[in-house]
């Protein structure tokens, strides 16, 4: 990214969690060696910001026991030595990168939990919160930097205490973070409506590479999601920039990669540039003119095929973009995009075409039963368990099946015509450049098919265990037929970059699948499905 700097005119860079995810580890001679020579590289490639990252409080046994001395060994925030203690420290964690510019901190439910800590000056967790901020902030001012705060919160109350904190914060230096969603980089998230709540100057935080969403390796192309969102948060009077995350750790890098579109997005969006446009600009630069349109094509599907494969009827069904329908369970509810969105419903076209109440309709339906009852729900949610929208047992049926069924073969369809556009062009494109996009788009019929398989035997399964059938039975067995088929061909294919989605190991998610079905799944009471 730093090589890019001056192409996307980059004036501000946020060093990646791998590089440093919390200040403390800075005293590792190597990850201090590594801050302190990207940043001078970036000062030397003309970022005048380079910004670390850092959580606050760390784990309760990083600070000393003398002062753990309240209830439960929690600390005792009115002890004046511990924050003496605590301000020296932070000043011997910057002693060790002087040339970083300023801090990230995310200080909302991180290690020891201020808030969790005793104090009967203190009142609440949000004075908790500010007053920890603003003795970070003391530091950060002795040396001239800046301090922004990360907002974070998993349901709409809990994005209302991390806004009230930002209220406390009696430094009126303090600048803050919020992402372009809330909670979470999901693509059916609305925009976050507390920013404009926010009496400081924001940076919208974009993550170009997908965490949730196929982290570059297939498929992710969303000139939509970034541009759209960039030109509503314009908008508004306190927003004064943007960042984007360009790789989800290791070399998931999307620099270089069709991905980069994303990054692409949001500067020209930032110009003026349609969504169209920015299509074919891109395909026209980095593809050649000739093979623009049908490159651009290609690409600008990939927002639905994502949102037939990697999501299910609206909601996104993937775990961090893993394969991984049941036992994770933020699929159906803390990740359910009808916390965010009122009335909870949403239009699922992908040949479906048809509009569901994300509880009533998709949640309860999908959902295994033991994410009902897991606490997630009732902690972040409880309206829905009050209101009878998501109710307890497996509920899956053969409508729900018939309808998922549509969707992920909607989604394969897509990724080949995709893959076809890129074929139609070969003559046209470099050869690491059609081995590349070739590459880019097989990785995405194969995530799409395998993504049908699965899902058609793992819901097919659920109604299997409550009515068993013969010709469910065949559905099933045909998708663990084709599951085995897929995941043999991802084995045998070049995996991508390594990064925190391992693709090839979703062949052995597939694998894992039809031996719980075919041989029995103990969650579900051990019932096997014979080959009809």
């Amino acid at each position: 990214m730093i090589a890019s700097a001056k192409k996307y005119r980059v004036n501000h860079l946020q060093l990646s969690h791998e590089v440093v995810h919390d200040l403390q580890e800075v005293r590792d001679p190597r990850r201090q060696a590594q801050v302190n020579r990207l940043t001078s590289l970036a000062h030397a490639s003309g970022i005048r910001e380079v910004a670390a990252w850092d959580h606050a409080l760390y784990n309760l046994t990083y600070y000393p026991a003398e002062f753990r001395t309240g209830p439960g060994g929690t600390i005792d925030l009115d002890n004046p030595a511990f924050w003496e203690w605590f301000r020296g420290d932070y000043r011997a964690m910057l002693d060790l990168v002087p040339q970083v510019d300023s801090i990230i901190l995310t200080f909302i439910e991180t290690g020891a939990r201020v808030e969790n800590q005793h104090s009967t000056r203190l009142k609440t967790a949000e004075e908790k919160l500010a007053y920890l901020v603003d003795q970070i902030a003391s530091v950060i001012d002795e040396r001239g930097m800046l301090l922004y705060l990360r907002t974070f919160g998993y349901y709409p109350v809990e994005m209302d205490r991390t806004i009230g904190a930002i209220d406390r914060v009696q430094n009126k230096r303090v600048r803050v973070m919020a992402k372009a969603q809330p909670h979470d980089f999901f693509l059916t998230h609305p925009v976050d409506v507390t920013v404009p709540r926010i009496k400081r100057p924001v940076l919208i935080e974009y993550d170009t590479t997908g965490e949730y969403n196929g982290q570059g390796k297939i498929a992710n192309a969303f000139v939509a999601e970034h541009a759209d969102r960039l030109r509503h948060y314009r908008k508004l009077p306190n927003v004064i920039g943007y960042v984007a995350r360009t790789d989800r750790y290791a070399e998931s890098r999307i620099v270089g990669t069709p991905t980069e579109i994303n990054l692409f997005a949001l500067k020209r969006a930032s110009e003026g540039a349609s969504n169209s446009q920015i299509y074919l600009e891109f395909a026209a630069r980095r593809y050649g003119l000739l093979a623009s349109p049908h490159v651009a094509r290609a690409l600008a599907r990939s927002p639905e095929i994502i949102t037939s494969t990697l999501y299910t009827l609206g909601s996104n069904s993937a775990n961090h973009s893993r394969l991984d329908y049941d036992p994770y369970c933020s699929s159906y509810h803390r990740s359910v995009s009808g916390k965010w969105i009122d009335p909870p419903e949403t239009f699922v076209r992908h040949g479906v075409n048809k509009k569901f109440h994300y509880w009533i309709d998709v949640a309860n339906h999908l959902s295994p039963p033991h994410c009902k009852t897991d606490g997630v729900l009732r902690r972040e949610a409880g309206y829905v368990l009050d209101r009878g929208w998501v109710t307890p047992g497996n509920l899956m049926t053969s409508e729900y099946l018939s309808y998922l069924k549509v969707e992920k073969d909607h989604g394969v369809q897509l990724a080949e015509a995709s893959l076809r556009d890129v074929e139609r062009v070969r003559k046209l494109l470099r050869p690491n450049d059609y081995a590349q996009l070739k590459s880019y788009f097989e990785r995405t019929v194969l995530t799409a098919k395998l993504h049908r398989a699965v899902a058609k035997a793992y819901f097919g399964y659920r109604i299997y265990v409550q009515q068993p059938s013969t010709e469910l039975a065949r559905t099933i067995w045909t998708g663990l037929d084709e599951a085995q088929i897929v995941a043999a061909q991802v084995k045998a294919y070049p995996a991508p970059p390594t990064g925190e989605w391992n693709w090839v190991v979703d062949a052995n998610q597939a694998e894992l699948y039809f031996k719980r079905i075919s041989e029995g799944w103990d969650r579900y009471a051990g019932i096997k499905v014979p080959r009809p």
